[in-house]
């Protein structure tokens, strides 16, 4: 009890105000604070008040709203970026060379040769469908296994109201009038449009080559793809069949079938020192093969370019050897390349340009060095340890990029979905590369994957850009090499540095020369920054409460302090609310007051004159008792002195 009497004081001590109602309160505020208007509101006439009121209130929600948006400005993380220019020395990008076709078609031949056999088949029927292939009677029967799982269909569209559907190896030709075409079995239909089963598809079609996958052999589930040119179609089809046999064969053989380093690294020169085909470091890239790159930095320091200016660049020739090119896999000739950052993966598919052979290309490289803000201005990541994804490419010991993370999310999903990995994308412990025997359904597994909006968004919205980023702008220029007055003996040195022999080896169709070299020294900085920071805001809010009410950072003190003082009014007032609650359950529970000293004395007189005229006590003995003297036995009288008298008659 004493504790509550102690805190009711201690809240009466800490009001501030005048009174303890919320009237005076907010008069005795009004009639203190620093802040304009409240005070004309109770020092002005009835009109002059009512237009002050109206005002300050006007101008509060402005204030209010005004403040929401600043806040909700800040709160947006906005960022600006900033150009800045600067000179410096600066690390030679790393290097990677390749070339276009992956493997030496002498070295797999055995491996492809029923595929070129049945696409060598395939090509003669479509570009001869109506005549005999007197060729083929005498050659060994084909290996249709291949075909029947992933089938190209023709279709001959001379006539636009009746379409010729004609799968290549089948005899019969499949005629549709009225433009409507039907996918049957493992066939395809025409247009710029899918085909799923044996659903119907119209249009105007051309001439296509039509790619087909379906589950397993003899299903109607199948997916389809359109092309627009039977050269795409044998293209993607042969890239399809030739991934299925690779991935059976073990990753040193697959090195061992690709372009050496000693032959394909002709002559190497950095700046004024000469380097070889040992200064590369070799990787397999399954697009391109055996890869090389220069100044990769892993395990050695990367290299400083002492200045700009092709003289300080780097100087490559290389032979790309087209003649042992696979002729259905690579259509296009040249070297694969690409500049990138040191410890970085290179994604030449990508990221890659072509140098083009029997011409010298000169790049020249300008640098721009990318800064962005992290969480919570952008959600870009340092290192990669915060993406979900497993980083498959982390097995090269390369640093994080949104590239690899994208490949490596789309092999995740591809193994948990199809059951293995697709040849192209790294592979995690204990699962397998697909193909056809051990796979029958994978090709449709990944076509319907690739195709998948939802499935690629997933992987777009797991992976995140990184904070700090350097991206190489080239400026390429080519010219004619070696020039026809010089080739002579250009190719003869050639020839002898690498094969030792006096006859010539190389020709115009393999030979490529790159100069590699630093435009200017000037490096671009393009860095971000926070658009509002917390002063900026503490100055927006000050400058819109300063205009519209004319106040400061002590009004808001003062509008604090009033609050503070609303606050223990309303606890007082709560404290005696319900110190008057309890008072009135009292008074419920005894309606009636209770009875006074005089009052329990004289009902204890007026009982002991009841008892001396009914005889049950002498006169002399009606006599109040003496105090503390227990009261006489009256067990024998129905009347009970205690229900008269009260509980407390004895204490009396």
């Amino acid at each position: 009890m004493n504790l509550k009497k102690y805190f009711v004081r201690a809240l009466h001590r800490l009001q501030k105000g005048p009174g303890y109602t919320y009237k005076e309160l907010l008069v005795w505020y009004c009639d203190n604070t620093n802040t304009h208007g409240p005070k004309r509101i109770i020092k002005e006439g009835p009109k002059k008040k009512f237009i002050w009121f109206f005002l300050t209130l006007l101008f509060a929600s402005l204030v209010f709203w005004q403040w929401g948006i600043l806040i909700n400005t800040y709160l947006s993380y906005n960022v600006t970026s900033s150009l800045s220019i600067g000179f410096k020395t600066m690390k030679f990008p790393a290097v990677t060379v390749c070339n276009a076709n992956p493997f030496k078609y002498s070295e797999v031949k055995h491996l492809l040769k029923e595929l070129d056999r049945l696409i060598e088949a395939a090509l003669e029927r479509i570009l001869q469908p109506t005549l005999g292939n007197s060729s083929e009677s005498s050659s060994p029967p084909l290996d249709l296994h291949l075909w029947h799982q992933i089938p190209l269909v023709l279709i001959d569209e001379h006539d636009k109201d009746n379409p010729v559907i004609l799968d290549i190896f089948e005899s019969n030709l499949n005629v549709f009038a009225g433009g409507n075409q039907t996918s049957e079995g493992n066939q395809t239909s025409a247009g710029n449009e899918t085909a799923v089963g044996n659903q119907t598809s119209e249009g105007n079609q051309t001439s296509v080559g039509n790619e087909s996958a379906c589950s397993h052999q003899g299903s109607d589930n199948c997916t389809y793809r359109n092309f627009t040119s039977a050269a795409q179609a044998v293209t993607e089809w042969y890239i399809l069949q030739s991934t299925s046999i690779l991935s059976k064969v073990p990753l040193q053989e697959r090195i061992r079938m690709g372009y050496q380093a000693e032959d394909m690294i002709l002559a190497c020169l950095y700046g004024a020192e000469p380097c070889n085909y040992k200064n590369f470091t070799q990787i397999y890239h399954p697009d391109h093969g055996n890869c090389y790159i220069f100044n990769w930095g892993m395990d050695e320091e990367a290299l400083n370019s002492s200045n700009p200016g092709a003289e300080f660049g780097l100087k490559l020739i290389l032979d790309i050897s087209q003649q042992d090119y696979i002729p259905y896999l690579s259509s296009a000739a040249g070297a694969r390349l690409m500049l990138h950052q040191q410890k970085s993966f290179p994604f030449l598919k990508d990221q890659g340009i072509y140098a083009m052979a029997g011409t010298e290309t000169s790049i020249g490289v300008l640098v721009d060095e990318l800064e962005r803000m992290g969480y919570p201005y952008s959600d870009c990541t340092m290192n990669g340890s915060d993406v979900p994804v497993k980083n498959l490419y982390s097995q090269y010991n390369t640093s994080y990029s949104i590239q690899a993370c994208l490949r490596s999310c789309f092999q995740n999903h591809m193994i948990e979905i199809c059951g293995c990995g697709h040849y192209m994308f790294p592979l995690p412990e204990g699962v397998n590369y697909c193909n056809n025997e051990d796979n029958p359904g994978w090709a449709y597994c990944y076509s319907s994957l690739r195709s998948s909006i939802s499935d690629r968004q997933i992987c777009i919205d797991s992976c995140k850009e990184t904070c700090n980023d350097t991206q190489y702008k080239m400026t390429i220029s080519m010219a004619d090499w070696p020039s026809e007055a010089s080739e002579d003996w250009i190719f003869h040195i050639l020839s002898y540095e690498r094969d030792m022999s006096t006859n010539v080896t190389l020709d115009r169709n393999g030979i490529i020369k790159l100069n590699i070299y630093f435009q200017e020294y000037n490096y671009r900085t393009i860095s971000e920054s926070a658009a509002t920071t917390i002063v900026w805001l503490l100055s927006s809010l000050g400058g819109q409460f300063g205009f519209w009410m004319g106040g400061s950072v002590l009004c808001l003190i003062e509008f604090g302090e009033i609050i503070i003082d609303s606050l223990w009014i309303t606890i007082i007032n709560v404290i005696s609310w319900c110190k008057g609650l309890k008072q009135k359950r009292a008074q419920a529970r005894y309606p009636d007051a209770p009875p006074t000293v005089s009052e329990l004395v004289e009902a204890h007189t007026n009982l002991g004159f009841q008892l001396e005229d009914t005889g049950v006590l002498p006169r002399d003995e009606a006599l109040p008792p003496e105090p503390g003297t227990p009261p006489p036995n009256y067990d024998s009288l129905r009347v009970q002195p205690l229900d008269v008298l009260g509980p407390d008659s004895d204490a009396e």
